[in-house]
């Protein structure tokens, strides 16, 4: 993919009607020699100068330590994606999918050791959802059940994967999408960033895109009120500027679910006419 794409975005955090604190988290930020700029809630870039992170992440844990690891999460993954951009200017190259990992395993231990350090944070961790975009391709990471969604040709695919046993037998074909929603162990996640396991296993991917493409990151609160069905409609309408879409699917959720907090990313690409 050229560096000509335009990528426009919109993304919204809401606290869920029954939560006095929102444990949900979401950064977007242009990565470049210079670190991380953060992003205002709807924009548009290129690439020409940057590569553009899109993350969101839910946090758990009891009194404020949910909100505490989103955070903490979100802001270390702004400092250390940018060092690919000052480890190019030095020569090296090192390779996406391996920083991301590198990353994702040094916050899980800061998150762990925090949580260890205060009996009020104890088992803190947070879901992640992240999306790269580079000029090269899309590379993307994700624990536990904040999701990364692509609209291409009329086809919605999940790009991330939840880290639950219901959601891999949905997957399989062994359960429907209704039994799925009905599941009593669905979120029940083996795999997040810090809640004092030892390691954390990301699903890692490089994806490439083109113009036409539509991204939604989200965290599971948006899927509580929303099928999969509503998603791809929503996303088939979505035209180049993408905050009609976002005010649309949030809506409807939250008049469908609306008890967790909810938090979406949605960013379309599109090719740069020549004047």
């Amino acid at each position: 993919m050229s560096e000509g794409a335009l990528f426009q975005w919109s993304y919204r955090s809401h606290s869920g009607s029954k939560k006095p604190r929102n444990d949900d988290s979401v950064v977007a930020f242009a990565s470049g020699v210079e670190g991380a700029e953060i992003l205002p809630e709807t924009g548009s870039r290129t690439l020409s100068e940057c590569d553009l992170v899109f993350a969101v992440s839910d946090g758990m844990g009891g009194g404020n330590a949910g909100d505490l690891a989103s955070g903490l999460l979100l802001g270390k993954m702004s400092e250390i994606i940018p060092e690919t951009f000052k480890a190019a200017a030095s020569g090296l190259f090192p390779d996406s999918l391996q920083h991301l990992a590198a990353a994702l395993r040094a916050v899980h231990e800061q998150i762990n050791e925090s949580a260890a350090a205060c009996e009020s944070r104890k088992g803190m961790a947070a879901t992640i959802a992240l999306a790269w975009f580079t000029p090269e391709n899309l590379y993307i990471a994700n624990a536990g059940d904040s999701r990364v969604y692509l609209f291409r040709n009329g086809s919605l695919q999940q790009l991330s994967k939840d880290h639950t046993a219901a959601w891999a037998q949905w997957k399989r074909g062994e359960i429907t999408e209704i039994q799925y929603r009905s599941h009593p162990r669905r979120s029940a996640l083996y795999e997040v960033v810090g809640g004092g396991y030892p390691n954390v296993h990301p699903h890692l991917a490089a994806i490439p895109y083109q113009p036409g493409d539509r991204f939604l990151i989200c965290s599971d609160g948006l899927v509580e009120g929303l099928w999969e069905s509503h998603l791809t409609r929503a996303l088939a309408a979505c035209a180049d500027e993408p905050t009609a879409t976002l005010e649309a699917l949030l809506k409807r959720s939250l008049n469908n679910a609306g008890t967790d907090d909810t938090t979406l990313v949605v960013i379309t690409v599109s090719e740069i006419e020549a004047i």
